[in-house]
Formats: C-alpha cells, sequence, structure tokens
C-alpha cells in the first residue's frame, strides 16, 4: 500500500511537469537541393521535421525566423522554390508573402488584382494559352520596380504552363559583347499607345480615371505622354537597359525588349498590325534610347542568350516561387486545361534620376 502511495505521488508530480517546445535547428527542420546536377536554380527548400512533430511546419513563422538566411540564398541563387509545404490556399500565400514584405505592392497596372485575399495578390498577365510569354523582369520598364516577386500554384496546368527562369547575370555575360555595349550606351526606349482598343486602356494601365492624374505621374517619372484621342495616351520612355544589382553589386541584364518589339510577335500578327498602324501607333514597340530601330537579328540574338539558360520545371500544386526580380527572369510555357497561380510583389526599388538615365546603363 505504501509503495503504491509512493507510485501515485510521482505519477502525479511527473504529470506537473510543463512540455518544453523542442527547439530544433535551421538545417533540421528544411532541406535545400537543387532540381538537377547541372542548374543552381532554384535553390529548393523543403520541409522534413514531419516526423519530429505532429504538425507540419508552420512556413510563415519559420519564414519570419529565417529572413537572413533566405535573403542570403536568395541573393546567391536568385530564385528559390518552396516545395511540400502546407500551403493550401491564396490567403495562406499571402501571409507568406507579407512575412517577407510587410509592404506588398498593390499598384501594378499590368496585372489584374486577384478577387481572394486581402488586395495583395494578382493573376498572372492574361496571354494566349497556346503561346509563349517570354522572358522579363517585372516592370524593368519602370522607374520603380519590386525587388521581390512570388508566384503561388494553385492549380498546375494538365499540360504546360511552367514558370521557366533565367538567370539574369547569365544572360548579361551571354549577350554578344557589340549588342550589351549597344544598349548600355544608348539604353532603351519603350513606347506604348492605350486606349481605342490599342492593348490595355490608359485607365487600367495607371489605375486611374483621371487624366490629370496620368499626367502628374507621367511628369514625376519623366515620361513623355501624348493625348492623340479622346481616349488614346501614347507614352515614350528611356530606361536602362542593364543595371548593377544594388546588393550584390552584379550586372544584370534589365529590360523588356523580348516583350516589346515587333518581332517577337507571330509573323502574321506582326505583318497585320505593321499594315494597319506605324511603328510608332503599334500598341507596344521598343527602340534603342536614342529613338534608332533595334534590329530584328539583335533580338533574336537576345532570345537566344535567354533560351540557352532558362530552366523550367513543371509545378506542383502548393509550390512557391520567389525570385529576386533583378537576378532572375520569368517566362510562361504553352499549356492546356485550366491553371491558377496567383503573383505577389514588393520590396520595392526606385531609381534615383529617371530622366538621367538615356545612356548610363545603371
Amino acid at each position: 500500500m505504501e509503495s503504491e502511495k509512493k507510485q501515485n505521488t510521482a505519477f502525479s508530480q511527473f504529470k506537473l511537469v510543463q512540455p518544453k517546445p523542442v527547439r530544433l535547428q535551421q538545417e533540421q527542420l528544411i532541406q535545400t537541393s537543387y532540381l538537377s546536377d547541372k542548374e543552381r536554380l532554384p535553390l529548393v527548400i523543403r520541409p522534413v521535421a514531419r516526423g519530429l512533430a505532429s504538425m507540419e511546419l508552420d512556413l510563415v513563422e519559420w519564414a519570419k525566423s529565417n529572413q537572413t538566411f533566405l535573403e542570403s540564398e536568395l541573393s546567391k541563387h536568385g530564385a528559390l522554390l518552396f516545395r511540400d509545404f502546407a500551403v493550401s490556399s491564396p490567403a495562406e500565400f499571402e501571409q507568406f508573402a507579407l512575412a517577407l514584405c510587410p509592404d506588398l505592392y498593390a499598384e501594378n497596372g499590368e496585372h489584374v488584382p486577384a478577387d481572394v485575399g486581402s488586395g495583395n495578390l494578382y493573376t498572372p498577365v492574361f496571354y494566349a494559352p497556346e503561346k509563349k510569354l517570354l522572358w522579363h523582369n517585372e516592370n524593368s520598364f519602370n522607374s520603380t520596380w519590386p525587388m521581390k516577386i512570388l508566384f503561388f500554384c494553385a492549380q498546375p496546368a494538365a499540360k504546360g504552363g511552367e514558370t521557366p527562369i533565367v538567370d539574369s547575370r547569365s544572360v548579361f555575360e551571354r549577350i554578344d559583347p557589340h549588342i550589351r555595349e549597344q544598349f548600355m550606351q544608348k539604353g532603351i526606349m519603350y513606347i506604348r499607345n492605350c486606349g481605342e482598343g490599342l492593348g490595355l486602356s490608359w485607365q487600367k494601365v495607371f489605375r486611374t480615371e483621371m487624366k490629370e492624374e496620368v499626367e502628374r505621374y507621367c511628369q514625376k517619372e519623366s515620361i513623355d505622354f501624348e493625348w492623340k484621342g479622346e481616349d488614346h495616351l501614347r507614352t515614350r520612355l528611356i530606361r536602362p537597359a542593364v543595371l548593377k544589382h544594388p546588393q550584390t553589386g552584379e550586372w544584370v541584364w534589365w529590360n523588356q525588349a523580348t516583350h516589346w518589339h515587333p518581332s517577337c510577335l507571330d509573323k502574321d500578327v506582326r505583318t497585320a498590325l505593321l499594315t494597319l498602324f506605324s511603328e510608332e501607333d503599334v500598341p507596344r514597340n521598343c527602340f534603342y534610347g536614342d529613338g534608332s530601330p533595334i534590329e530584328d537579328e539583335t533580338i533574336a540574338a537576345i532570345c537566344q542568350a535567354y533560351q540557352e539558360v532558362e530552366v523550367s520545371f513543371p509545378w506542383k500544386q502548393g509550390d512557391i516561387l520567389m525570385l529576386d526580380n533583378m537576378l532572375a527572369a520569368h517566362a510562361r510555357n504553352p499549356y492546356e486545361g485550366p491553371r491558377k497561380l496567383y503573383v505577389s510583389m514588393g520590396d520595392m526599388c526606385t531609381l534615383n534620376d529617371p530622366s538621367s538615365l538615356r545612356a548610363k546603363g545603371g
């Protein structure tokens, strides 16, 4: 009886001991790898602690606690792929994005806001599913751009629909030195026509119904503008074609020539457009910064440089891809079937003086 009493007392004391949280080291919670032995982007980050706890690793809390690690790896690789985490909804993705970019950018007129979350998510730019959307760095034609852009795969396409990525440092190095020098000296001029059936309306691009607000914005950003009709706005801006990354100091190829130049359109589309419009009246076009035309063969050589270093992988549901927007460009492959991705961006960077960009290349 005395023995049983002692056992009960010991057991009672044991029950009073509060469980202590197991503090696992970062390397015990996640593992890193590459998609293949040949590639160094993206760096793939996966959880490994599932067997050590009853609940999945909380990606949002982990990201908050490991921002230095993530920033360091992002600067090295340019792209991080978070795979096999328990992220199942746009709302959870938004919380993850906010953990890394507390001030998400919600004023991007190039994207349509998603009808989920709290206004910080976009849908990808619409482009015909049967066509490839070529490589670009987000908002590289503007004087302000996001340093981080994140993609969340809610539903991968039945076929295709990958988001190819490219190291912008490698593109800079691969481009023929003569071509590179031309762009570094001259910069690049982007001409856009909005409204009256020409591409996006100026209201969507500038996110306002007030012409006065458009004009104030253009003046502030050193954008030449001209109202060609009641609803036809033409803008002209000169930007650098290359820049140095503000943290790493590395040169990166930094422009949207492959998005804006008519030679990147299907031949029949280009012919039809130039039959109807002059070079300056098509929805989008680009020239060297001095106004001279960029040769078709030059654009073809740039596309080849992108193609040679492109990395593509199939999306998995729940994947999150985070890019350093200056170190890595992205594209979109043709696809079949429903495809649902969400986009978020932040950590904004601004050129000091847009009016001084003509021939400096950063």
